[in-house]
């Protein structure tokens, strides 16, 4: 009978590791989150300190996600204005043997992106923004696709047990939507649109290559883009505030990332 009780026991014990929940494969572990502006404030309007160049702040997928999971650690790596070569030098030097996940979402800086937009806004050629989305398009695969190949080869040296999201960019237009005939024309919409697919191919293609999973932002914030008939969770042109403009808002992070991850956490 004893023999019998101590089988059953263990029995339990693997049911117990199979049917572990999402989140405990990082309890007591730790949490970095590396990014760009994306990963950070701007958007939500809310900041640690305004005049902090990485403008962190307290509304944001990865604190919301490290609130939500308050027995991981949680270190905040991430930095607007972020480009592959910073995330190499100055966050991944962040990571540990003993990180457990990583978020990572870098690489509009990289060809160029936010110049594509303030182009585009400022231009009244269409040919113009759509060339300049062409070109970017053009470095993401030539310049940046070797950049993350490179950059998700550090992560994995310095995290080698981690579990790694990609984290990518949404679109920023719904086409034909509630926007009319006002502001950008659905032709320079749709250009920029195609950016982020490029992007998100990109960024998804080195991902697996890496072993990495890749979270795609664009079917989590297309019912909320601009001109959209729903809750925007992107910032459109905001003039009195530029550096605001076309990031997540709060509901951006909360509803839209930090839901997603989430999703796939836990």
């Amino acid at each position: 009978m004893r023999s019998i009780k101590a089988l059953f026991a263990v029995l339990l014990a693997i049911v117990a590791a199979v049917t572990i929940s999402p989140t405990a494969y990082a309890a007591n572990g730790k949490y970095v989150a590396l990014g760009d502006s994306y990963a950070v404030a701007p958007g939500t309007r809310t900041y640690d300190n305004p005049n902090d160049a990485c403008r962190r702040g307290p509304l944001t997928y990865p604190r919301l996600w490290a609130a939500q999971h308050s027995s991981v650690a949680f270190v905040e790596a991430s930095c607007s204005g972020a480009t592959t070569t910073d995330v190499i030098n100055s966050q991944i030097p962040q990571l540990t043997a003993d990180t457990t996940l990583v978020t990572l979402q870098v690489g509009g800086n990289d060809v160029g992106f936010v110049d594509v937009l303030t182009n585009c806004i400022l231009t009244i050629d269409d040919r113009d923004c759509i060339n300049g989305v062409e070109a970017a398009k053009q470095a993401a695969q030539s310049v940046l696709s070797p950049a993350l190949a490179q950059t998700y080869g550090a992560v994995r040296a310095a995290a080698p047990n981690a579990r790694v999201i990609v984290i990518g960019y949404p679109r920023l237009y719904t086409i034909g939507g509630s926007c009319g005939i006002f502001g950008l024309s659905d032709a320079e919409r749709t250009a920029m649109n195609s950016a982020a697919d490029t992007l998100a191919s990109v960024m998804s293609s080195r991902a697996a290559a890496a072993g990495f999973e890749f979270l795609d932002a664009r079917p989590v914030f297309d019912p909320h883009t601009i001109c959209s008939s729903g809750s925007t969770w992107v910032t459109s042109l905001e003039w009195d505030k530029i550096n605001e403009s076309y990031h997540p808002n709060a509901a951006g992070h909360r509803d839209g990332y930090l839901a997603a991850l989430n999703a796939r956490t836990g």
